[in-house]
């Protein structure tokens, strides 16, 4: 995969941070890290953070420690956690998994500069000011991925065109989940397609939620964005191949795992960047003044083995713009 470019809105020049990040400079920083998913699924975006803080001088256990806190898929343990972080006085909070624990992160505190990545304008979630100019405590990256729905929905409708009803897979402990049922039902109904939901929240309901899939008649399958399911994914990707449906997914770990394609951002990417803002705010930038990142390009990944295996045969048109083809 080719490094996502990343473009941020136009900003000022930062000024010094005059609270937490610059008091602690004197002594070894200390930096939150604050997940909503468990502690062993994102080793290689958990290594790309620590790359972009290496990248502005800051080497763990050499010259900065990192204060670890996995809600283990457990969104009711954020507040929680956040809150340890808070008292135990880091300098910075990077925030992981989407706007649940951005949020709550940003309730916990209006001095300690925060460093989020979510899928929603994170203006109109009160995060922020605004893109160019945050104003508060809080930057990041925004993904933009709540506004991917359509474009989802029309990728999966050219892989599997004879498809009259989509299944929509979503996670119902997840915050955002109402949202994206209905942005999914919004933007189905843009190809004339029918939404059959399914929801999950623990393995026990994936694999209810795939047995309950025949009778729903779906053609194809739309698995939503959620931290959960990436880190079930070899468990998702196993049960689509059993039922034999073609899935899109928002990541591409899904089709290294053997999933048929994904359409979204690199996620490592992301926590790269959302490391060199971190190792920023630390040197004395303000985050109030350092724009939120925004990613310039969607990647479509499609694996070609699991088309053959499904009997699929990619469009050329599809083929042709993919950035990625697995084969």
């Amino acid at each position: 995969m080719r490094r996502r470019e990343f473009i941020t809105l136009l900003g000022g020049a930062a000024a010094a941070w005059p609270v937490a990040a610059r008091a602690q400079q004197a002594a070894t920083p200390v930096v939150g890290f604050l997940h909503v998913a468990a502690s062993n699924s994102f080793p290689l975006y958990v290594a790309a953070f620590r790359e972009g803080l290496k990248e502005t001088g800051y080497v763990e256990d050499q010259n900065v420690t990192i204060e670890y806190r996995w809600a283990e898929g457990r969104f009711d343990r954020l507040p929680a956690l956040a809150a340890e972080l808070v008292q135990h006085k880091v300098a910075v909070i990077a925030t992981f998994g989407g706007t649940p624990s951005a949020l709550v992160a940003k309730a916990a505190t209006t001095t300690i500069p925060i460093v989020f990545n979510v899928g929603d304008d994170p203006a109109k979630l009160g995060l922020v000011a605004s893109l160019n100019r945050p104003g508060g405590n809080a930057t990041g990256v925004n993904q933009f991925l709540d506004a991917l729905g359509g474009k989802r929905f029309g990728m999966l409708h050219d892989l599997a065109p004879t498809a009259s009803v989509v299944a929509l897979l979503v996670n119902p402990a997840n915050p955002n989940a109402a949202t994206n049922i209905a942005d999914g039902e919004a933007a189905s109904r843009i190809f004339g397609l029918s939404v059959a939901r399914l929801s999950a929240s623990d393995e026990r309901g994936i694999d209810a939620a795939f047995a309950s899939l025949p009778p729903t008649g779906a053609g194809a399958l739309l698995v939503g964005g959620d931290v959960y399911f990436n880190s079930r994914r070899n468990q998702i990707v196993a049960l689509a191949s059993r039922a034999a449906i073609p899935t899109l997914y928002e990541e591409r770990d899904f089709v290294v795992a053997g999933g048929l394609a994904s359409y979204g951002i690199n996620l490592r990417d992301v926590y790269h960047q959302q490391g060199l803002y971190v190792g920023r705010i630390l040197k004395g930038e303000n985050p109030a003044d350092l724009p939120v990142v925004q990613p310039t390009k969607f990647y479509l990944v499609i694996n070609l083995k699991t088309a053959e295996a499904l009997g699929i045969s990619i469009p050329p048109g599809v083929l042709a713009i993919a950035d990625e083809v697995i084969e």
